[in-house]
């Protein structure tokens, strides 16, 4: 991924999702270390803001889409992510305007 030049990324909802159980557990030093490896240059985090609000509301045109996954899709579009990796397979039939790929953890190209 470095040698490509390639960025991580991923949504403001994906930290508050991964610092819940350090939080339940007390265990804040899980959730400094967690915080620290979820931040540039490592990984850039993107917001839902008003671009990707607009986004939201195409892709929750699919009622099959659930609203968190329809957060990340938008921020993911909003920032015109070139390859959205996801565990939920059947996202990866997905098709959203501003992101190129969805693929499956399990099928993904890396």
């Amino acid at each position: 991924m470095i040698e490509r030049g390639d960025r991580l990324v991923t949504s403001t909802l994906t930290i508050g999702e991964i610092l819940v159980r350090p939080v339940r557990a007390g265990r804040a030093d899980l959730e400094d270390r967690y915080k620290q490896l979820l931040r540039p240059p490592t990984v850039t985090a993107l917001p839902f803001d008003e671009v990707a609000a607009i986004q939201y509301a195409q892709i929750r045109k699919d009622p099959a889409i659930k609203p968190p996954d329809a957060i990340q899709l938008a921020c993911a579009a909003a920032a015109e992510t070139d390859l959205f990796i996801t565990n939920d397979d059947r996202l990866s039939r997905k098709v959203v305007a501003g992101i190129q790929f969805i693929v499956s953890l399990e099928n993904v190209p890396l």
